[in-house]
């Protein structure tokens, strides 16, 4: 039986340009391109996607796949199988599991879990904390895509606010320190007031004031201005407001900034009809701040969307700011997702590749993936616009079983995905046997 594999007849989004042409797949990675006449291929496999398009396999550089110790909430074999119906064909997950990514011995507990059960490529972010900074000296650079610091509050204890360990991070890291920031004083202060004001449990709809567009650029600005100090490689997740984002600019390149769906798709006006399904830290805001995200996707202060996909047990979501979990599934429908702004006029589907395939692999100095270029690995989701279909139930992959998008239409289906030429995702048939490989970097 041959294990080469043609995709002909497609629209090659790459690098940004869209032209016409076949890819042949062989031993996982992409033995060739082919635009124009192909010449004749024996002995493959032939998949005809006449109107369909291929973009690299997604990279998404933030998630939260809550194993081990959460695993009530999502696993390693339910969100890297949402992943992939979702053409996403790499993931970086983030510290804040049970136990805490803090130490080497955690770090290496995820991968054999991520090497037994996840469907596609993985990696893990270290988490940092007010005193384990020595550690970084000892990590694999092939291995790890970065540091990820907590420089306000957001889950578990692993807030770092003390300025000596600030400063010793942002001096010995020799990774990307992504960052979560928000000012952890403001948020208490506000917090405190809305309690005063609306009891112990302020509503849903008090949350960005709580989590407030103040707090968000009080720690953003000291981390660039930290990371300017030091001279260090700064990433930013999940930005959520347009004072923000004066902060970033292509001309500095070690600076950058991710945003992710919730906060392209959702404004305040959603807490309303959404309620806590779309309570996420930092907070999702005002439409004037999720229209200047938008904006930011095609002037280079935004270099990369991921998804902060985190799933919480829909009991886990009841109550209101003070009770409610924060975090959304979202990494199933964020290429789709991509796609509808693309429908929209906010940005050309050759952006949505560099956001979320180029960027990721650029940054991060990913090997071999992020890209649709002879040699490398065949990491490839396959899209095509066609009859309009619905989020539903049944059709939601990950183990928490609800997305803040159900309900909502899309023109836009993944038809296919391949993961290191393997052919896990087939128009709703899944090769559940499939595994992923541990991501390599630099």
């Amino acid at each position: 039986m041959t294990n080469r594999t043609l995709i002909k007849n497609i629209e090659v989004v790459n690098e940004g340009l869209s032209r016409c042409g076949s890819i042949l797949i062989a031993n996982g990675h992409i033995e060739d391109i082919f635009y124009g006449e192909m010449p004749t291929v024996d002995d493959v496999k032939v998949i005809d996607c006449e109107g369909a398009k291929a973009l690299p396999g997604i990279i998404d550089d933030h998630v939260h796949f809550r194993e081990p110790g959460l695993t009530h909430k999502a696993d390693m074999e339910s969100e890297s199988r949402a992943a992939a119906y979702g053409g996403v064909t790499s993931f970086f997950d983030m510290p804040n599991t049970c136990p805490q990514t803090t130490t080497l011995d955690a770090l290496q507990q995820k991968r054999e879990i991520a090497k037994a059960a996840s469907h596609v490529n993985y990696a893990f972010f270290f988490g940092a904390t007010n005193d384990n900074s020595d550690l970084f000296a000892r990590l694999d650079k092939h291995r790890v895509p970065g540091i990820k610091l907590f420089m306000g509050a957001s889950t578990g204890n692993m807030l770092v606010d003390d300025k000596a360990a600030l400063d010793k991070i942002f001096s010995t890291a020799r990774f990307p320190i992504m960052v979560h920031c928000e000012d952890s004083e403001m948020i208490a202060r506000n917090m405190s007031a809305a309690k005063e004001r609306y009891g112990d449990d302020p509503d849903i709809t008090c949350h960005p004031e709580i989590r407030s567009a103040e707090a968000c650029y009080a720690s953003t600005s000291l981390a660039v201005e930290l990371a300017r100090h030091h001279g260090s490689r700064l990433h930013v997740a999940h930005l959520t407001t347009a004072r923000e984002l004066s902060l970033f600019s292509p001309k500095y390149p070690q600076i950058t900034a991710e945003a992710v769906i919730a906060h392209l798709m959702f404004t305040d006006e959603d807490y309303q009809r959404l309620g806590t399904a779309i309570k996420c830290n930092p907070a999702v805001k005002s439409r004037a701040d999720r229209d200047a995200l938008r904006q930011a996707l095609t002037d280079g202060r935004i270099t990369v969307v991921g998804t902060d996909h985190a799933p919480h047990l829909p009991a886990d979501k009841e109550g209101g700011c003070a009770r409610a979990a924060s975090g959304m599934p979202m990494i199933q429908f964020s290429l789709v997702s991509m796609l509808q702004l693309v429908d929209e006029g906010v940005l050309t589907i050759e952006r949505v590749a560099e956001l979320m395939c180029h960027a990721p692999a650029r940054l991060f100095e990913v090997r071999d993936r992020g890209f649709l270029r002879k040699g490398m690995k065949a990491d490839i989701a396959i899209v095509r616009r066609g009859e309009t279909w619905r989020v539903t139930k049944e059709v939601i992959q990950s183990k928490c079983g609800w997305s803040p998008l159900e309900g909502r239409e899309f023109s836009w289906h993944v038809e296919h995905t391949f993961c290191n030429g393997h052919h896990i995702y087939n128009k709703g048939v899944f090769d559940l046997d499939s595994r992923g490989e541990e991501l390599l970097f630099r």
